[in-house]
């Protein structure tokens, strides 16, 4: 089963879920405005890709930090933290698919959903 996590709004996340629809890719969506992060979905995510991977420094929550919050992430765990306090701050979207793990959406990665 294929999970796509973001929130609506966000325009990467509307062209994932255009390109999946399209393909006719199932999937499941996951909302983080309504349903939070799944903290063992995101311990996955930082053991698959890293929590320099998962932190969106250049979106509008990241800038609107504090510096001394933004000086504060430095490892896996003060970003875990961070990500789950403030779910907009992880890049978008994350897809699970199994044991695969995407972050952001390019094409030519998500091909391998459609066979999976």
């Amino acid at each position: 089963m294929i999970t796509l996590y973001g929130i609506p709004n966000c325009d990467t996340v509307k062209k994932a879920r255009r390109w999946l629809d399209e393909q006719g890719v199932a999937y499941t969506f996951h909302d983080y405005k309504k349903q939070g992060v799944p903290e063992a979905g995101l311990d996955r995510w930082l053991a698959a890709k890293g929590w320099q991977a998962l932190v969106n420094r250049q979106g509008t929550t990241w800038r609107k930090l504090d510096p001394a919050t933004q000086a504060g992430v430095t490892d896996a765990a003060s970003a875990r933290a961070l990500m789950l306090a403030q779910a907009s701050v992880i890049k978008r979207p994350v897809v699970e698919a199994g044991e695969t793990v995407l972050v952001g959406f390019d094409a030519d990665a998500y091909q391998a959903l459609k066979h999976g």
